[in-house]
């Protein structure tokens, strides 16, 4: 396990751990627009200052909250609080995401956690993704449902025509709002499917965890699923809009 991994264990974890007893009131509050468009939080921002704190010295930091931190050769792509609105709403769909691109633009680390049940996804360009609890040692391939039932469909509040699209075609879903943990749990699933504008805060980490499954990426749409009929099926709905 590398220092890097390391440490975005040690910062999820110490977020964790400031969780484990409730919301501080204070976290609620709202601040401004944050790099990428939305509203930050002060849990947001909190959780931020812990990765700077952790991760800080392995490279220039771009948080979604607030841009470009720091300085070095590599760049960190933090979502400090994935699924923001699911935390402040005390609803147990969310968590963090990291990505490290290394000196020659390669993406050679990633780390999704799911701060609501401890799960914590790990990846590096030279391990395959790993899946395990935050303070435990142990990790394991990630779990599988070979009969998965559902699919999670993020923004489909926004795309009614597809919504309606897919219930013809029976293809269930449920809409989490956490892009990142989404991507994560992609192995689970039946599909992970997304349309909006694309942020790099999202995907980032979330799409490098999603190795060895099916993957469509286009400029207004993301399609993930261990089928490769279920993703062809849901691409051509797509295109028929």
């Amino acid at each position: 396990m590398t220092e890097f991994i390391k440490a975005c264990i040690q910062a999820n974890e110490e977020i964790s751990s400031a969780l484990k007893d409730g919301f501080d009131s204070s976290w609620f509050e709202k601040t401004k627009v944050g790099a990428g468009g939305d509203v930050s939080s002060k849990l947001d921002l909190y959780a931020e200052a812990i990765f700077v704190k952790h991760l800080g010295a392995f490279g220039q930091i771009e948080s979604e909250e607030s841009g470009i931190i720091g300085k070095g050769d590599e760049k960190i792509i933090i979502d400090p609080i994935d699924g923001s609105s699911n935390a402040l709403s005390l609803f147990p769909f969310y968590g963090t995401s990291v990505a490290k691109i290394n000196a020659e633009g390669i993406l050679d680390a990633a780390v999704v956690c799911n701060l609501a049940n401890g799960d914590i996804f790990l990846k590096t360009s030279t391990t395959k993704v790993q899946q395990g609890k935050l303070f435990s040692n142990t990790y394991h391939a990630p779990h599988t449902a070979i009969g998965g039932e559902i699919g999670l469909f993020e923004k489909a509040y926004a795309n009614p025509v597809l919504v309606a699209a897919l219930d013809k075609e029976k293809l269930k879903f449920r809409s989490p709002g956490a892009i990142a943990l989404s991507l994560a749990y992609a192995h689970t699933v039946n599909y992970v499917l997304f349309m909006g504008e694309f942020r790099i805060y999202d995907f980032a980490a979330g799409l490098a965890l999603c190795e060895g499954l099916e993957v469509i990426v286009e400029a207004d749409y993301v399609i993930v699923s261990k089928d490769k009929n279920i993703a062809a099926r849901i691409e051509a709905l797509i295109q028929k809009l």
